[in-house]
C-alpha cells in the first residue's frame, strides 16, 4: 500500500454525554418534523379514498390492493430496478479497481485522479443531460446521440432508456464510487474495509435506481404507451396527473418501505463492522511507496486507468458536451439571468445549510461525545430508514402541507422542507467517531475543528443536488418568475418551438467555477488524508 496506517489509538473523555444528547435533540426535533409526519401522513393517505371537495373515507388496504393488483405496477417496479442494473456494476467492479490502481499509484496520480473525478461531480445535471440525448431525435442528428431514437418505439424504447442513463450517469456514479472506496484502502484493515464500504455503495445505488425521476420524466415522460414508467413516475402521474392521491401515497408508501429496508440495512453494516473514518496527520500522509522500486510501473497503471476511464467518459458525455457548446439557435432560450440563478441556488444553498447544519451538530453528540458508549452509532437506527429518501416519497404530503399553508408559489416553498440530511448524519457520525477515539486533544481542537471542514463539503454536495432536483421546484413553483433552472429547460422543452433550450441555463459558469474550486481544494488538502477502518479499537473495548 502506498498509505500509511492509522496512528496509535487513544481515549479521551471528552464531556458529560448529557451534551451528546442535548445536541442530538435538533435532528431528533427535525426528523420528526420533515421525515417522520410526513411519512405517517403518507401512509395514512394510502389508506383513505380522498376527495378534492368534502371528507376522506377510509378503505383500509384497499388501495394497496388496487395498485399492487395491476400490472402496470409491477412492470414498473422491474423496469425501475432494471435502470439500477449497469450503474451498480460500474459503481461496485469500475469504481473499487480504479481506486486500488490510483492508490497504489502514488501520491501525484492519485490526485489528479481526485482533480479529475471531480469534474464529473460538479458539472452534472439529470435535466440538461437528457435534454442533450433527445438531440438524438432531430432529423440532422448524428454519432452516439442518434441511440435515442430507439425510444420512439415502445418495444426499444426501455432498452434504449437503460442504455442512455447509463451513458449519462457513467461520470458521477464511477467518481462517486472511487472516492467512496479510496479512503478504505488507507486505512489498515482494507480487506474488511472495502467490503464494507461495498455494502454500502451497492445499497445506495440501488435506492438511487429506485428513485428515478428527472431523466425519465424529461425524455419519455414514461412513453410510448407506458413502456419507460418507473415507481417515481407512477407515483407522480397518479397524484399530480390523474388527481388520485390516494393511489400516489400508496406507491410512495411502497417505494418508502423499500427505501426504509435498505436504509436500516446500510446502518447495520457501518454500525455492526464497527466502522469509522480518521484523518491522517500531515507528516504521515507522504507515500512511502514513492521511491521504492516498481514505483513508477504502479503510478504508470494508475494513470493509464485514469485515462481510460476518463476517455470512456468523456466519448459517454459526447452529447452533452456537443450540446453544451453548440452554437445557440434562433428562438433558443437565453442565457440563465439572475432571477433563475437566485431561484435555483438561493434555496439550494439554504435547504444544504440547515440540513447539514443540525445534522453536524447530531453527529457531534453521536460520535464525538458518545452518549451511549460504544453502541453510540446505535442511535443512527432512529434516522435509518430515512437514510435514502429522497423528496419523491415524501412529495405527496409535503406537497399538500405546503398547499394547505397558502404557499404555493412563493419563493420560500422552493426551499426543500428536509431538515436533516441523514446521509450527512452518518458520515459526520463516522467521522466524529473515529476522530475522539484517536486523540488526546480537548473536544474541540480535537472533534470539532477537524470535522468542520466535512461539514463544509457536505453542504456544498447536498447544494448541488439540491440546486439540480426537478421534482420539487416543479411541484411548488407554477409562476414563470420561479421557475429554478431544471424546470426552466423542461419548460422550453415541452413548448411550442422547434428550437432546443440552452443547456447551460443548468450549469452555469460562475457556479461551476465556486463548486469545482471548493471540491477540489477539499480533495487535495483534506478529503485525501481521510481513511476508512472497521473493526474493534480501545475505544470500542471501553465499557458501555
Amino acid at each position: 500500500m502506498t498509505s500509511p496506517r492509522t496512528p496509535t489509538e487513544t481515549s479521551t473523555d471528552f464531556a458529560s454525554p448529557a451534551l451528546g444528547w442535548l445536541l442530538l435533540l435538533p435532528a431528533l426535533l427535525g426528523t420528526l418534523i420533515s421525515l417522520v409526519l410526513p411519512t405517517v401522513q403518507t401512509i395514512l393517505l394510502s389508506l383513505q379514498s380522498v376527495r378534492l371537495t368534502g371528507p376522506s373515507d377510509f378503505v383500509g388496504l384497499a388501495n394497496f390492493g388496487r395498485v399492487l393488483g395491476e400490472g402496470a405496477f409491477w412492470k414498473a417496479l422491474v423496469f425501475t430496478l432494471s435502470l439500477a442494473v449497469m450503474p451498480l456494476l460500474v459503481a461496485v467492479v469500475v469504481g473499487p479497481l480504479l481506486a486500488l490502481a490510483l492508490d497504489r499509484s502514488g501520491g501525484w496520480p492519485r490526485r489528479a485522479g481526485r482533480i479529475v473525478l471531480s469534474l464529473a461531480l460538479v458539472t452534472f445535471s439529470p435535466v440538461a443531460v437528457a435534454i442533450s440525448w433527445m438531440r438524438g431525435l432531430r432529423p440532422d442528428a448524428s454519432g452516439l446521440v442518434t441511440l435515442a431514437e430507439g425510444l420512439r418505439d415502445p418495444a426499444t424504447a426501455p432498452g434504449t432508456l437503460q442504455l442512455v442513463i447509463v451513458a449519462a450517469t457513467f461520470g458521477v456514479v464511477c467518481a462517486l464510487a472511487t472516492l467512496a472506496f479510496l479512503p478504505a484502502l488507507r486505512g489498515g484493515t482494507v480487506s474488511t474495509a472495502m467490503l464494507a464500504v461495498g455494502a454500502l455503495v451497492a445499497l445506495a445505488m440501488i435506492a438511487a435506481g429506485l428513485q428515478t425521476f428527472s431523466i425519465g420524466l424529461t425524455m419519455t415522460h414514461g412513453g410510448p404507451n407506458g413502456s419507460t414508467q418507473t415507481l417515481s413516475l407512477v407515483q407522480y402521474t397518479y397524484t399530480f396527473m390523474m388527481v388520485k392521491v390516494e393511489l400516489g401515497a400508496t406507491v410512495a408508501t411502497v417505494i418508502g418501505v423499500i427505501l426504509g429496508v435498505l436504509g436500516i440495512a446500510a446502518v447495520c453494516v457501518a454500525a455492526a463492522s464497527g466502522m469509522r473514518i480518521t484523518i491522517v496527520p500531515r507528516e504521515n500522509a507522504q507515500d512511502p511507496d514513492a521511491t521504492r522500486s516498481g514505483s513508477g510501473a504502479k503510478a504508470a497503471v494508475g494513470v493509464v486507468a485514469l485515462v481510460v476511464v476518463a476517455v470512456v467518459g468523456l466519448v459517454l458525455a459526447w452529447p452533452w458536451l456537443s450540446a453544451l457548446f453548440a452554437p445557440a439557435q434562433p428562438g433558443s432560450a437565453a442565457p440563465s439571468g439572475l432571477r433563475t440563478v437566485v431561484n435555483t441556488w438561493a434555496p439550494a444553498l439554504i435547504g444544504a445549510l440547515v440540513s447539514v447544519g443540525v445534522a453536524y451538530l447530531a453527529a457531534l453528540g453521536i460520535g464525538g461525545l458518545r452518549p451511549l458508549g460504544r453502541r453510540s452509532e446505535w442511535l443512527l437506527l432512529a434516522f435509518a430508514p430515512w437514510l435514502f429518501v429522497g423528496m419523491g416519497p415524501l412529495s405527496v404530503a409535503d406537497w399538500r402541507t405546503i398547499r394547505s399553508m397558502g404557499m404555493i408559489d412563493s419563493f420560500v416553498a422552493l426551499v426543500q422542507p428536509i431538515l436533516v440530511s441523514v446521509p450527512a448524519l452518518l458520515i459526520l457520525t463516522l467521522l466524529c467517531k473515529g476522530l475522539a477515539a484517536r486523540t488526546g486533544k480537548d473536544f474541540l481542537s480535537g472533534v470539532v475543528l477537524p470535522s468542520l471542514p466535512m461539514a463544509g463539503i457536505l453542504a456544498l454536495a447536498v447544494t448541488l443536488v439540491n440546486g439540480h432536483d426537478l421534482l420539487w421546484p416543479l411541484l411548488v413553483a407554477q409562476e414563470p418568475g420561479l421557475a429554478t433552472a431544471p424546470v426552466a429547460l423542461l419548460t422550453q422543452t415541452t413548448g411550442y418551438t422547434s428550437a432546443w433550450p440552452d443547456i447551460g441555463l443548468a450549469t452555469p459558469l460562475a457556479v461551476v467555477a465556486v463548486a469545482l474550486i471548493g471540491i477540489v481544494a477539499a480533495q487535495l488538502l483534506y478529503l485525501d488524508r481521510l481513511a476508512i477502518t472497521v473493526g474493534g479499537s480501545r475505544e470500542d473495548a471501553l465499557p458501555a
